[in-house]
């Protein structure tokens, strides 16, 4: 199920042994598969105030109505997990620490958007053996923060349509599936949705999105209603609006 991340800014966290831990701040996603690596957890008062991240390799199912993350890591394991450069970006070496202190698989190595898996379940159970260190030299990561590209510009062929309100997450694979584009200075009180295969480029420094559409072909693209879960029905006519393939194919 397609899920927008902002709802889950703010949810508490809880581990294995009953400990509320702090609560979800932002999103960590690799700005090549659009797909959510960590979740960034501001942790309370028994670790100062601390960010740690949180693969979703360990979050189960939500409580949606609750709002609290179930994690499946005790308080000790987060205590000690390696400790974050505050204000520095995540590095492929703090990622390769990461993966080694918690025996996980790396998700940059494999087909798939989880490297070996298709998704994060398949890696609920960690390498029986320490992780060696990963072939060749060690590239740079590329991991951005859900929360800075909001606001980013959207566009298009022919000019500006709006910008980035939210994304869409699918609850299963993490993929961002869709940025939610607010046209409100386009098209007053109107939501849209783009699919990050049809970026064409994100240009970090001036903040605008670069997308492979035509600005009449979006104004009349079915409208986005945040009240209403996306269904297959309705993706598949967006798709078919835009004569792109869907990602489910």
């Amino acid at each position: 199920m397609l899920r927008p991340i902002a709802t889950l800014t703010g949810y508490s966290l809880h581990t294995l042994d009953n400990h509320d831990i702090g609560e979800c701040r932002d999103f960590l996603f690799d700005d090549r598969s659009w797909v959510v690596r960590y979740m960034v957890a501001r942790t309370s008062r028994w670790m100062v105030g601390r960010e740690v991240l949180i693969s979703p390799v360990f979050l189960d199912a939500p409580d949606w109505g609750g709002g609290r993350f179930p994690v499946r890591m005790s308080r000790e394991q987060i205590e000690n997990s390696p400790p974050l450069e505050e204000h520095s970006p995540v590095s492929r070496t703090y990622e390769i620490k990461y993966h080694q202190y918690y025996a996980l698989p790396y998700y940059w190595i494999g087909s798939y958007l989880w490297g070996a898996y298709p998704d994060p379940a398949g890696v609920v159970h960690p390498v029986s053996e320490p992780l060696p260190e990963p072939p060749g030299e060690v590239e740079e990561g590329h991991l951005r923060s859900t929360r800075e590209i909001e606001g980013y510009r959207i566009e298009t062929l022919n000019g500006e349509v709006g910008h980035v309100d939210d994304f869409l997450v699918d609850d299963q694979t993490w993929a961002l599936r869709y940025l939610v584009v607010d046209t409100r200075n386009w098209l007053p009180g109107r939501k849209v949705l783009v699919s990050p295969r049809w970026i064409t480029a994100v240009r970090w420094t001036r903040e605008a999105v670069e997308v492979d559409l035509d600005s009449d072909a979006l104004r009349r693209s079915p409208p986005f209603d945040p009240s209403k879960p996306v269904d297959r029905a309705y993706e598949t006519a967006l798709h078919d609006h835009y004569e792109r393939p869907g990602y489910w194919e």
